[in-house]
């Protein structure tokens, strides 16, 4: 592989060097910074943790660490769009670390191996109602239930996992590793009842004699835009789509069919489409790739698919089976304007991808709770809405939607709830500084080539098999091996070996060092070696003080 930097040797400038003398200015000092990848969690995972025990080859103890923060992680590892890969500082040197695809091997071991959850706190006696078993009500309940106290979800669905279940399709998310995951936050002592939709949140808290209530009923309606139709084909919604397809009462839609809008959303239902037997398939969009909000690898696949894409292009009219479309263009903000020029396209289904919204109406009797003008309910910093003890989280509230920030949703909001039950404030320890890739000292690099997961190829994906495979063992563990542990000691001993004066005393495994500063000069040679930045050199006075 080609690095992207083929040089590591540092610049050295003489005349800021730090130097050594009779009064020492500077000395070091041990520290936990913030890597980039963590910091980018929507969940708020421990990456660079448990990729430290994985690579060792300790799988429990890396998955303890990953679902102290997120109980899903079979799950994210399909279907989180990772941005902790964008961050990853090794992604400046030649590749970031595969985190979902190591996070996917841990989540699948733990099932085969039958790992379970354990409480952190004994019996609360407080009792929490979470409506919803999407992604941020299964969180919520499980950080709810490992803090000791009783959840019960009321899920309006025939089975737990919202939008993950019915909302994407098998082919990113296997249904029997989600049902898996789900089992084991049940086993934790989570009680989850199906088939209950909440209509009068206000007495369903009364009568259960709930304490606190998490509203989590995501984001299933689909936005609707106003297209003149007359005697149209048959137009849909993508939701609907994805939903009756996972509970296998695909609707039939026809040889053509077209897809319009530009999400991730649209992507899986012009993909599912073909699997439900569309000879062809085209995406409608009215900006151009670089504006779509799908992300570049649904696309990809959907293209690898025999997926066709009309960009620059809406809808206007819709007539029988023929579809009046017009070309547009781009002002210099990125903003489509039409152009006037029209053409006729044909399709027997419209399915319209225009992004989901919350049916929340069942709030609007319940005193307190206001909404914005697009449905969603507002909440405070504690996630707390205008009523009392009724919080809410994930897609129904203002925010970007996916699976992780809902989780991460559920997480903030369980820890919210637990002091409020507790009369208490919870406050968001405050973060150390990030780990950039300039703050990494890389004197010496050695090629490690990211691990690639098995793709099913594209001629074979006519039904709803899952595409991407996971990571063996011997993968998974060389892929955390390739993490720099950015901000974090992980006692490579450069700094031991390097101290002119020999000034660092080593603990032992695990305790890492401590400085004489007795011997220390304050020369930062070993500020220097620290290839992952754990030291710093603070004024001898902030030292002293």
């Amino acid at each position: 592989m080609n690095t992207k930097l083929p040089d590591f040797t540092p610049a050295v400038d003489l005349t800021t060097s730090h130097g050594t003398g009779p009064v020492r200015r500077e000395k070091p000092h041990y520290v936990t910074l913030t890597p980039p990848c963590s910091n980018a969690c929507p969940a708020g995972e421990d990456i660079r943790g448990w990729l430290a025990e994985a690579q060792a080859g300790r799988y429990r103890e890396a998955w303890d660490i990953l679902t102290a923060q997120n109980p899903m992680p079979a799950v994210h590892g399909r279907v989180c769009y990772h941005p902790c890969e964008s961050g990853c500082n090794r992604g400046e040197v030649d590749a970031p670390v595969s985190i979902h695809a190591v996070e996917r091997f841990l989540g699948d071991m733990a099932a085969e191996k039958g790992w379970a959850f354990k409480a952190v706190r004994p019996p609360s006696g407080k009792k929490i109602l979470v409506v919803g078993a999407g992604p941020a009500g299964l969180s919520a309940a499980y950080h709810l239930a490992r803090l000791g106290h009783a959840v019960e979800i009321r899920e309006a669905g025939p089975v737990a996992g919202g939008m993950m279940h019915f909302g994407i399709p098998a082919y990113r998310m296997p249904r029997n590793e989600l049902a898996q995951e789900v089992a084991r936050i049940e086993a934790l002592g989570v009680k989850i009842v199906t088939d209950h939709m909440v209509t009068d949140l206000m007495a369903e808290k009364r009568e259960g004699g709930f304490n606190a209530v998490f509203l989590a009923i995501g984001a299933g309606l689909g936005k609707r835009v106003d297209i003149p139709a007359r005697d149209a084909a048959r137009v849909l919604d993508a939701v609907n789509v994805l939903h009756e397809t996972s509970a296998g009462r695909p609707p039939l839609l026809g040889r053509r069919v077209v897809v319009y809008g530009g999400g991730n959303t649209a992507m899986d239902a012009a993909r599912t489409a073909k699997r439900l037997g569309a000879a062809e398939t085209l995406i409608v969009y009215r900006r151009d790739r670089e504006h779509m909000p799908a992300h570049a690898f649904e696309a990809d696949e959907a293209m690898e698919e025999g997926v066709k894409f009309k960009w620059l292009t809406t809808i206007r009219e819709i007539s029988g089976s023929d579809l009046t479309v017009e070309r547009m263009e781009l002002d210099q903000n990125g903003r489509p304007r039409p152009t006037g020029e029209m053409e006729t396209l044909s399709a027997d289904a419209v399915v319209l991808a225009l992004g989901q919204q919350s049916d929340s109406r069942f709030l609007a009797n319940v005193p307190g709770i206001s909404f914005t003008p697009d449905g969603a309910v507002e909440v405070g910093p504690d996630m707390m809405t205008g009523a009392n003890g009724v919080f809410a989280g994930g897609d129904m509230v203002p925010s970007q939607q996916s699976v992780t920030i809902s989780v991460g949703h559920g997480k903030r909001a369980a820890r919210h709830i637990d002091a409020w039950l507790n009369f208490a404030e919870y406050d968001e320890p405050p973060a150390a500084d990030i780990v950039t890739f300039d703050k990494l000292h890389l004197p010496v690099y050695s090629d490690a080539e990211p691990g690639e997961q098995h793709r099913l190829e594209s001629d074979r994906r006519a039904g709803f098999d899952e595409i991407v495979g996971g990571f063996t063992e011997k993968q998974a563990r060389f892929e955390a091996q390739r993490c720099y542990s950015c901000g974090d000691c992980y006692e490579c001993d450069n700094c031991f070996a390097a101290c002119p004066e020999d000034a660092i005393i080593k603990l032992g495994p695990g305790k890492r060092y401590e400085f004489d500063f007795d011997k220390c000069t304050g020369c930062a040679t070993c500020f220097e070696q620290c290839p992952c930045h754990a030291i710093e050199m603070i004024p001898e006075v902030a030292a002293n003080g």
